[in-house]
């Protein structure tokens, strides 16, 4: 069953109002507004703050202008990936906090026309912004064999990558794998998955890897955290969140550079030494939450 966009539940807010520091008066920048659960919060709990949401994928960005419509005098949004912020001519020195948050909603991972979860049939698609030609599934019909496992085992992390890439250009031959099933059976057959609790599907790490491909999303993601300065303002804020290792690593590594070896001189002071991670009741409420990281840092 496809979710509606009052399915989707936003992860940590409190933590990001926490974070952000948001009941301070000023303009919030929303990259990744999505259905804009967490804008709605922080234009709830403080009636001085303005937003400035954007997003790549025009379908959330609808929904969450319906839902942004009561405060729609103190929202402001645009359609755009979030790596191209920075080089926007926005006024940075009214900027209170910068979020971004890099999980996918459940309204796009339910929906099995856009593809993004194994666990619905439907094309092999995985485009945040559907105006670009590369897809899911042309990087399973055109990639190469020895292209197929490096992607695989590079964002997906799959001990199984080259028997995958091996098996997927086997089967391409004979018969086109057009939809998410089509390539879930094969991932199933060649992981020799069975269900085992606490265990990772391993169709989960090749729909990451080929969703990060598609997006450019890890690039995207490097581009705008070393062009955070700028952004932010002296005492303005940055709270990113992530969802698997990948990002959180690249976030973690950036704010480490920022914060101590940047040069002429460090800007950055980082608010949490470890991540910020969901409490019990929020897993248990939204189940999806469990692997979302939250790591924030101060301009000074």
């Amino acid at each position: 069953m496809t979710s509606s966009a009052g399915d989707h539940q936003p992860v940590l807010v409190e933590e990001v109002f926490e974070y952000l520091a948001a009941d301070r008066p000023g303009y919030y920048l929303d990259c990744t507004l999505g259905l804009g659960g967490h804008s709605h919060f922080i234009l709830t709990r403080n009636a001085q703050a303005k937003i400035i949401g954007f997003d790549i994928d025009e379908s959330s960005l609808l929904e969450a202008q319906k839902k942004l419509l009561p405060y729609a005098s103190r929202v402001e949004l645009i359609h755009s990936d979030f790596r191209f912020i920075p080089d926007l001519k926005l006024d940075f020195p009214r900027v209170k906090g910068v979020l971004l948050d890099l999980g996918l909603s459940s309204f796009q991972l339910d929906n099995p026309s856009r593809g993004f979860s194994y666990q619905h049939d439907g094309p092999l698609d995985m485009r945040m912004d559907t105006r670009t030609k590369l897809t899911a599934w042309k990087i399973i019909h055109k990639y190469s064999e020895k292209q197929l496992g490096e992607l695989f085992w590079k964002f997906g992390e799959l001990r199984q990558s080259r028997k995958l890439a091996k098996a997927i250009v086997s089967r391409r031959k004979k018969n086109k794998i057009d939809t998410t099933h089509d390539l879930l059976k094969i991932v199933e057959e060649i992981c020799r998955w069975r269900p085992q609790k606490g265990k990772i599907h391993p169709a989960a790490k090749v729909f990451q890897a080929l969703r990060i491909e598609v997006n450019q999303e890890l690039k995207d993601l490097d581009h705008f955290l070393e062009r955070l300065a700028l952004l932010l303002v002296p005492g303005a804020r940055i709270v990113v969140i992530s969802f698997h290792s990948l990002e959180d690593r690249i976030i973690k590594q950036t704010f480490n550079f920022l914060s101590r070896e940047f040069k002429p001189q460090p800007f950055l002071n980082i608010l949490t030494k470890k991540p910020i991670t969901p409490a019990e009741s929020e897993i248990n409420r939204n189940p999806r939450s469990r692997s979302a990281k939250l790591r924030a840092a101060e301009r000074i």
